[in-house]
């Protein structure tokens, strides 16, 4: 069976990025798959699913906060598969729930952005690297917020013994402030890697209904009750499901997308208007 290319996606394990790889395989192309060692068993699985459906697939563990890491994985994933067309710097960790930035400590800080912000820049770097040298163009995507383009605060049942529960609300700063660098990041890998013929876009989810979004939380019932809270708060009376998030991927890596560079499009059922 023919491929459309080789993609890599990048905290793929689990939730939204295994979607996005599953979804990516379905569309044609060989799938290289990547998280942290302790997500190693489901990556394995992931591998599996992949090639059940006629692709190649291989398995990548590495930190993407570690820049010799990084570059190894993408030697590795050039060396496997040949080359690389599509990268999805999916990786990504929430902020403490509840810690306002008053009280955040400075490893809290390092860590949420070593991660969202550190791995995706390394992510770009090395994948408009190899895309540059190709000379054959590319789709280099990245996973921003909602709260990447509104400094916001998330409602969490959990946090009813919080002082700040008065107010209804529970800050993520650090996870605001790491989403909007993925976007600034976007804008100007965009205009550096153009010329080239690779476009860099990012999504901007909402509410997904992941064990990121409801990590927050200590039981069943405060999960749930988080759950319809966001679902009020959404003109759909929704909360996405990582498969949403990997059908506009879908779109963003084919060629359709030609046009389109730059941009963090808005998944988020209304919650936050553009």
């Amino acid at each position: 069976m023919s491929s459309k290319g080789v993609a890599l996606v990048t905290g793929a394990a689990q939730g939204i990025g295994r979607a996005i790889a599953l979804r990516l395989a379905q569309d044609g192309f060989d799938i290289a798959v990547n998280d942290i060692s302790a997500n190693s068993a489901n990556l394995d699985s992931l591998v599996d699913e992949i090639k059940q459906k006629g692709r190649k697939s291989s398995k990548h563990v590495a930190d993407v906060s570690q820049e010799d890491s990084v570059k190894e994985m993408f030697d590795e994933v050039v060396k496997e598969h040949g080359g690389l067309d599509v990268m999805v710097a999916n990786a990504g960790v929430a902020g403490p729930y509840g810690t306002p930035l008053t009280t955040l400590t400075a490893d809290q800080w390092d860590k949420v952005m070593g991660v969202n912000a550190r791995g995706t820049f390394l992510s770009y770097k090395y994948a408009g690297l190899q895309m540059i040298k190709q000379g054959r163009g590319g789709r280099i995507i990245g996973a921003s917020s909602y709260m990447g383009k509104k400094g916001n605060f998330v409602l969490c049942p959990v946090l009813q013994a919080n002082p700040l529960w008065d107010a209804g609300t529970a800050t993520q700063g650090v996870y605001s402030a790491s989403k909007f660098a993925v976007r600034g990041l976007t804008q100007a890998a965009a205009s550096e890697f153009g010329p080239h013929g690779i476009t860099v876009n990012a999504y901007a989810p909402g509410a997904i209904n992941t064990s990121m979004l409801t990590g927050g939380t200590s039981t069943t019932e405060q999960a749930e009750a988080l759950l319809e809270r966001f679902k009020a708060m959404s003109p759909l009376n929704m909360v996405g499901t990582p498969e949403d998030i990997a059908n506009l991927v879908s779109f963003l890596a084919s060629k359709e997308s030609q046009f389109i560079t730059g941009q963090s499009v808005s998944i988020n059922g209304g919650l936050f208007f553009d």
